[in-house]
């Protein structure tokens, strides 16, 4: 899940002419970016979520972020607890014309609770994350809509993060991971074994990598930051799901298959040429090695490294972070990752680290302060233009499409 999603997803639920051409959109000057904030691309419709992977990311490889970057991402909660996307007064109180939604929440409550330190702004978040559970246990990505396996996924890593069981929150007798088994598609038929994004209108069921590797995670009872189990040794089977195990195991299954032939997954929205989708098969490697199977996600990881430079620098810091939470999932050297060292190429996009790590993974450096001359280069390059394109081509797509709603981009994979 990285900027793209998230700002094809804002864009989607608001006002928009369709088969309307989306300009590339500037990044405002660096002047009127808050202090604080990862990136330099304008951060309306993905501030929140941006800063949240960024300091997920930094905390996961033992990097402290600077206290006025946690700060600010603090900031921006409203009085009931829910996050927007981005305010850019936070001294106004939220009302009914903002939109709030629950991946930038369930994101910042992510971030937030590997932080320390934060309890009641993370229990309120969460609190009303359970305000606005569905009665099918799941969530969308705007209160309200309908149930979606990303945005439920989202939901149970923070319920996780902040020790919450998810079987345990109900909504009509129903948890969340009631609502991703019923978006499990069976073991017969084209996509066996993957998750739809939500129901279509028919009520039917169609394959989609990115839900299915969000939701491989969410049936684990993870996070965004995923995890990194021993490998199984075997490969993943579809099999009659009877419990979210299984079902993530089926999942697996399917994803295997979708990398299997390119090493990557592709976009194809109608109407545009298909594309290499960087985030979304860095998002399939993490859920891969999350459900044991990282074995079998090593040539999709190398296929990264070789090929997603250019992608990263483009897309900026929520870009960078998947990227290192996929490495660091899948046991890659994230520091010498194709050649870049993607931790100091996320630094870069933000204020100086509180620290960094004098020993593992990632050594401290004594004349580094926000990241090399080349790092801080590709910060100011995060102009945007790769978003907003994959934004346009969304629209012009047509936002009706049920799999633009989420905080995800809701692209159909092979």
């Amino acid at each position: 899940m990285n900027v793209v999603r998230h700002s094809v997803a804002v864009l989607a639920a608001g006002t928009v002419v369709l088969g309307a051409t989306v300009p590339a959109f500037a990044a405002s000057p660096s002047a009127s970016l808050p202090d604080g904030l990862y990136g330099t691309s304008d951060p309306k419709y993905d501030g929140v979520w941006r800063q949240s992977l960024a300091l997920l990311a930094q905390d996961t490889v033992g990097v402290k972020p600077a206290a006025k970057a946690v700060d600010w991402l603090a900031g921006q909660q409203c009085a009931n607890g829910a996050f927007a996307p981005f305010r850019a007064d936070t001294a106004k109180a939220c009302d009914a014309k903002l939109m709030v939604d629950t991946n930038s929440t369930g994101a910042a409550v992510q971030a937030l609770a590997a932080l320390g330190g934060h309890e009641s702004v993370t229990g309120k978040a969460v609190s009303w994350l359970k305000s606005v559970q569905n009665k099918d246990g799941g969530w969308g990505y705007a209160p309200g809509g309908a149930s979606d396996a990303n945005s439920t996924s989202v939901v149970i890593g923070a319920l996780t993060a902040v020790g919450e069981k998810p079987d345990q929150v109900l909504k009509d007798g129903k948890s969340p991971y009631d609502a991703l088994l019923k978006l499990a598609l069976p073991c017969a038929g084209d996509g066996s074994g993957a998750f739809a994004f939500q129901p279509d209108k028919k009520g039917e069921l169609s394959a989609n990598a990115d839900a299915s590797a969000a939701a491989v995670v969410g049936a684990l009872g993870k996070g965004l930051a995923g995890d990194s189990p021993k490998p199984t040794g075997t490969p993943p089977t579809c099999k009659k799901a009877t419990g979210r195990e299984q079902a993530a195991q089926n999942g697996a299954a399917y994803l295997v298959k979708a990398l299997a032939k390119d090493k990557h997954l592709t976009s194809t929205l109608p109407g545009a040429e298909p594309q290499p989708d960087y985030g979304n098969t860095a998002d399939a490697v993490l859920a891969l090695a999350t459900a044991g199977h990282g074995d079998k996600a090593a040539d999709a990881m190398r296929w990264l490294e070789a090929n997603s430079g250019a992608w990263a620098k483009q897309a900026g810091p929520a870009a960078y972070a998947q990227l290192i939470l996929a490495a660091r999932a899948e046991t890659a050297d994230y520091n010498d990752f194709g050649g870049q060292d993607l931790v100091e190429l996320l630094n870069a996009t933000g204020p100086k680290p509180a620290a960094l790590p004098t020993a593992g993974a990632y050594p401290g450096k004594a004349s580094e302060s926000a990241g090399s001359s080349a790092a801080k280069k590709a910060s100011e390059k995060d102009s945007g233009l790769g978003v907003w394109w994959i934004v346009g081509v969304g629209l012009v797509a047509g936002i009706g499409l049920g799999f633009l709603l989420s905080g995800r981009n809701k692209r159909r994979q092979p």
